[in-house]
Protein backbone atom coordinates (compact mmCIF):
# COMPACT_ATOMS: atom_id res chain seq x y z
CA UNK A 1 0.00 0.00 0.00
CA UNK A 2 2.79 2.42 0.80
CA UNK A 3 4.38 1.72 -2.56
CA UNK A 4 1.12 2.35 -4.37
CA UNK A 5 0.60 5.58 -2.33
CA UNK A 6 4.04 6.91 -3.36
CA UNK A 7 3.33 6.11 -7.00
CA UNK A 8 0.00 7.92 -6.79
CA UNK A 9 1.58 11.01 -5.25
CA UNK A 10 4.34 11.06 -7.90
CA UNK A 11 1.79 10.59 -10.64
CA UNK A 12 -0.30 13.44 -9.22
CA UNK A 13 2.66 15.80 -9.12
CA UNK A 14 3.58 15.04 -12.71
CA UNK A 15 0.00 15.61 -13.79
CA UNK A 16 -0.11 18.92 -11.94
CA UNK A 17 3.01 20.14 -13.71
CA UNK A 18 1.62 19.07 -17.09
CA UNK A 19 -1.68 20.81 -16.48
CA UNK A 20 0.11 23.97 -15.32
CA UNK A 21 2.05 24.01 -18.59
CA UNK A 22 -1.18 23.70 -20.57
CA UNK A 23 -2.94 26.39 -18.59
CA UNK A 24 -5.44 24.00 -17.00
CA UNK A 25 -6.47 24.47 -13.34
CA UNK A 26 -4.44 22.38 -10.92
CA UNK A 27 -6.33 20.47 -8.24
CA UNK A 28 -5.35 21.51 -4.71
CA UNK A 29 -4.09 18.05 -3.87
CA UNK A 30 -1.73 18.01 -6.82
CA UNK A 31 -0.61 21.62 -6.27
CA UNK A 32 0.40 20.89 -2.72
CA UNK A 33 2.77 18.24 -3.94
CA UNK A 34 4.45 20.50 -6.42
CA UNK A 35 5.44 23.51 -4.26
CA UNK A 36 9.11 22.62 -4.35
CA UNK A 37 9.15 22.14 -8.12
CA UNK A 38 7.28 25.43 -8.70
CA UNK A 39 9.78 27.25 -6.53
CA UNK A 40 12.56 26.11 -8.83
CA UNK A 41 10.74 26.89 -12.10
CA UNK A 42 9.23 30.30 -11.17
CA UNK A 43 12.42 32.40 -11.02
CA UNK A 44 13.34 31.54 -14.61
CA UNK A 45 9.84 32.40 -15.83
CA UNK A 46 9.80 35.66 -13.88
CA UNK A 47 12.97 37.18 -15.44
CA UNK A 48 11.97 40.08 -17.67
CA UNK A 49 14.53 41.78 -19.88
CA UNK A 50 13.67 45.48 -20.34
CA UNK A 51 13.73 46.74 -23.92
CA UNK A 52 16.82 48.92 -24.46
CA UNK A 53 16.21 52.14 -26.37
CA UNK A 54 19.10 53.42 -28.51
CA UNK A 55 20.14 56.93 -27.59
CA UNK A 56 21.66 59.07 -30.34
CA UNK A 57 25.03 60.55 -29.46
CA UNK A 58 24.75 64.33 -29.86
CA UNK A 59 27.03 65.78 -32.53
CA UNK A 60 29.22 68.51 -31.00
CA UNK A 61 28.71 71.90 -32.57
CA UNK A 62 31.74 73.00 -34.62
CA UNK A 63 33.92 75.65 -33.05
CA UNK A 64 33.36 78.85 -35.02
CA UNK A 65 36.44 80.01 -36.90
CA UNK A 66 37.09 83.73 -36.48
CA UNK A 67 37.20 85.63 -39.77
CA UNK A 68 40.71 86.49 -41.00
CA UNK A 69 41.96 89.93 -40.10
CA UNK A 70 41.30 92.36 -42.89
CA UNK A 71 44.41 94.04 -44.28
CA UNK A 72 44.64 97.74 -43.61
CA UNK A 73 43.44 99.81 -46.55
CA UNK A 74 44.23 103.22 -45.14
CA UNK A 75 47.75 104.44 -44.43
CA UNK A 76 46.81 105.55 -40.93
CA UNK A 77 45.44 102.10 -40.07
CA UNK A 78 48.62 100.44 -41.34
CA UNK A 79 50.78 102.87 -39.37
CA UNK A 80 48.97 101.85 -36.17
CA UNK A 81 49.92 98.22 -36.89
CA UNK A 82 53.65 98.83 -37.41
CA UNK A 83 55.89 97.88 -34.48
CA UNK A 84 57.69 100.73 -32.74
CA UNK A 85 61.30 100.12 -31.73
CA UNK A 86 64.58 101.95 -31.41
CA UNK A 87 66.99 102.28 -34.32
CA UNK A 88 69.42 99.34 -34.50
CA UNK A 89 73.14 99.97 -35.10
CA UNK A 90 74.22 100.57 -38.69
CA UNK A 91 77.02 98.05 -38.22
CA UNK A 92 77.51 95.82 -41.25
CA UNK A 93 75.51 97.95 -43.67
CA UNK A 94 76.73 98.03 -47.27
CA UNK A 95 74.80 98.73 -50.44
CA UNK A 96 75.73 95.27 -51.67
CA UNK A 97 73.67 93.77 -48.83
CA UNK A 98 70.67 94.65 -51.03
CA UNK A 99 71.92 93.00 -54.18
CA UNK A 100 73.14 94.53 -57.43
CA UNK A 101 71.77 97.98 -58.20
CA UNK A 102 68.66 98.03 -60.40
CA UNK A 103 68.22 94.28 -60.59
CA UNK A 104 65.57 93.19 -63.08
CA UNK A 105 63.38 91.50 -60.45
CA UNK A 106 60.30 91.31 -62.68
CA UNK A 107 62.31 89.60 -65.46
CA UNK A 108 60.94 91.82 -68.22
CA UNK A 109 64.40 92.34 -69.72
CA UNK A 110 64.72 95.93 -68.43
CA UNK A 111 66.55 97.14 -65.35
CA UNK A 112 64.50 98.72 -62.56
CA UNK A 113 65.84 102.25 -63.05
CA UNK A 114 64.54 102.38 -66.62
CA UNK A 115 61.31 100.66 -65.58
CA UNK A 116 60.64 103.48 -63.09
CA UNK A 117 61.61 106.18 -65.59
CA UNK A 118 59.09 104.75 -68.06
CA UNK A 119 56.46 104.61 -65.33
CA UNK A 120 56.96 108.13 -63.93
CA UNK A 121 57.91 110.17 -67.00
CA UNK A 122 55.61 111.26 -69.78
CA UNK A 123 56.49 111.62 -73.45
CA UNK A 124 59.08 108.86 -73.09
CA UNK A 125 61.44 108.22 -76.02
CA UNK A 126 63.48 105.02 -75.86
CA UNK A 127 66.96 104.35 -77.19
CA UNK A 128 66.83 102.38 -80.43
CA UNK A 129 67.81 98.76 -80.32
CA UNK A 130 67.03 98.34 -76.60
CA UNK A 131 63.55 96.82 -77.04
CA UNK A 132 62.17 100.09 -75.60
CA UNK A 133 63.96 99.43 -72.32
CA UNK A 134 66.45 102.28 -72.07
CA UNK A 135 64.82 105.70 -71.72
CA UNK A 136 66.48 108.40 -73.82
CA UNK A 137 64.26 111.34 -72.85
CA UNK A 138 61.00 112.35 -71.22
CA UNK A 139 59.30 114.84 -68.93
CA UNK A 140 59.01 114.42 -65.15
CA UNK A 141 56.33 116.21 -63.17
CA UNK A 142 58.25 115.89 -59.93
CA UNK A 143 55.96 115.15 -57.01
CA UNK A 144 58.58 116.00 -54.37
CA UNK A 145 59.18 119.55 -55.58
CA UNK A 146 56.21 120.32 -57.82
CA UNK A 147 58.63 121.21 -60.61
CA UNK A 148 58.65 120.06 -64.23
CA UNK A 149 62.01 118.54 -65.18
CA UNK A 150 63.22 117.56 -68.62
CA UNK A 151 65.14 114.32 -68.62
CA UNK A 152 67.80 113.72 -71.26
CA UNK A 153 70.01 110.66 -71.11
CA UNK A 154 73.71 111.65 -71.12
CA UNK A 155 75.84 114.00 -69.04
CA UNK A 156 72.77 115.36 -67.23
CA UNK A 157 71.08 112.04 -66.48
CA UNK A 158 71.49 112.67 -62.75
CA UNK A 159 69.02 115.56 -62.99
CA UNK A 160 66.43 112.83 -62.49
CA UNK A 161 67.21 110.19 -59.90
CA UNK A 162 65.32 107.24 -58.47
CA UNK A 163 64.58 107.62 -54.77
CA UNK A 164 64.36 104.68 -52.43
CA UNK A 165 61.31 105.92 -50.52
CA UNK A 166 62.47 103.90 -47.53
CA UNK A 167 66.20 104.47 -47.70
CA UNK A 168 68.19 101.24 -47.66
CA UNK A 169 70.34 102.32 -44.74
CA UNK A 170 67.22 103.21 -42.78
CA UNK A 171 65.68 99.83 -43.66
CA UNK A 172 68.87 98.08 -42.49
CA UNK A 173 68.55 99.69 -39.06
CA UNK A 174 64.85 98.86 -38.75
CA UNK A 175 64.57 95.20 -39.51
CA UNK A 176 66.19 94.50 -42.90
CA UNK A 177 69.17 92.86 -41.20
CA UNK A 178 66.82 89.95 -40.46
CA UNK A 179 65.73 89.60 -44.11
CA UNK A 180 67.47 87.11 -46.37
CA UNK A 181 69.48 88.36 -49.39
CA UNK A 182 66.65 87.69 -51.84
CA UNK A 183 64.19 89.70 -49.73
CA UNK A 184 66.64 92.59 -49.43
CA UNK A 185 67.17 92.59 -53.21
CA UNK A 186 63.41 92.72 -53.63
CA UNK A 187 63.15 95.64 -51.18
CA UNK A 188 65.79 97.62 -53.07
CA UNK A 189 64.11 97.08 -56.44
CA UNK A 190 60.42 96.94 -55.57
CA UNK A 191 58.48 99.55 -57.61
CA UNK A 192 56.53 100.29 -54.41
CA UNK A 193 59.76 101.65 -52.93
CA UNK A 194 60.98 103.57 -55.99
CA UNK A 195 60.02 107.04 -57.22
CA UNK A 196 61.64 109.21 -59.90
CA UNK A 197 62.45 112.65 -58.54
CA UNK A 198 64.66 115.71 -58.79
CA UNK A 199 68.31 114.71 -58.33
CA UNK A 200 69.43 117.40 -55.87
CA UNK A 201 66.31 116.87 -53.76
CA UNK A 202 67.00 113.15 -53.58
CA UNK A 203 70.57 113.89 -52.52
CA UNK A 204 69.39 116.17 -49.74
CA UNK A 205 67.20 113.40 -48.34
CA UNK A 206 70.05 110.92 -48.01
CA UNK A 207 69.02 108.06 -45.71
CA UNK A 208 66.61 110.13 -43.60
CA UNK A 209 63.29 108.83 -42.33
CA UNK A 210 60.05 110.82 -42.01
CA UNK A 211 61.13 112.27 -38.67
CA UNK A 212 64.01 114.15 -40.29
CA UNK A 213 62.99 114.66 -43.93
CA UNK A 214 59.78 115.21 -45.89
CA UNK A 215 59.28 116.38 -49.50
CA UNK A 216 59.50 120.15 -49.88
CA UNK A 217 56.18 120.07 -51.74
CA UNK A 218 53.69 119.77 -48.87
CA UNK A 219 50.94 118.44 -51.13
CA UNK A 220 53.10 115.35 -51.76
CA UNK A 221 53.68 114.47 -48.12
CA UNK A 222 50.59 112.35 -47.54
CA UNK A 223 51.32 110.07 -50.50
CA UNK A 224 55.02 109.96 -49.59
CA UNK A 225 54.40 108.89 -45.99
CA UNK A 226 51.73 106.40 -47.07
CA UNK A 227 54.23 104.79 -49.44
CA UNK A 228 56.85 104.52 -46.71
CA UNK A 229 54.30 102.83 -44.45
CA UNK A 230 53.31 100.39 -47.21
CA UNK A 231 56.95 99.41 -47.78
CA UNK A 232 57.61 98.90 -44.08
CA UNK A 233 54.48 96.80 -43.76
CA UNK A 234 55.36 94.64 -46.78
CA UNK A 235 58.90 93.91 -45.57
CA UNK A 236 58.13 93.68 -41.83
CA UNK A 237 60.18 96.72 -40.86
CA UNK A 238 59.53 98.91 -37.85
CA UNK A 239 59.38 102.63 -37.13
CA UNK A 240 60.90 104.64 -34.31
CA UNK A 241 58.64 106.59 -31.96
CA UNK A 242 59.73 109.89 -33.52
CA UNK A 243 59.15 108.56 -37.02
CA UNK A 244 55.68 107.30 -36.15
CA UNK A 245 54.76 110.63 -34.61
CA UNK A 246 55.93 112.52 -37.72
CA UNK A 247 53.96 110.19 -40.01
CA UNK A 248 50.83 110.50 -37.88
CA UNK A 249 51.09 114.29 -37.94
CA UNK A 250 51.21 114.25 -41.73
CA UNK A 251 48.30 111.83 -42.05
CA UNK A 252 46.16 113.85 -39.63
CA UNK A 253 45.55 116.22 -42.53
CA UNK A 254 44.58 113.35 -44.87
CA UNK A 255 43.04 110.56 -42.72
CA UNK A 256 41.52 108.89 -45.80
CA UNK A 257 44.91 108.54 -47.57
CA UNK A 258 44.90 105.04 -49.10
CA UNK A 259 47.72 102.58 -48.63
CA UNK A 260 49.45 102.11 -52.00
CA UNK A 261 50.06 98.58 -53.27
CA UNK A 262 52.41 99.22 -56.19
Amino acid sequence: MQVLRRIAIGTGAAAALLLAGLGAPVPPSAAAGTDAAAALVAPAAAVVHPRLRATATPTPAPTPTPPPAQPARLAREALAQLPVKGRAPKTGYERTQFGAAWTDIDHNGCDQRNDILRRDLVGVVAVRGTHDCVVRSGILYDRYTGRTITFERGPNSADVQIDHVVALSDAWQKGAQQLDPLQRTSLANDPLNLVATDGPTNQSKGDSDAASWLPPNKSARCAYVARQIAVKQRYHLWVTAAERYAMDQVLASCPAEPLPVS
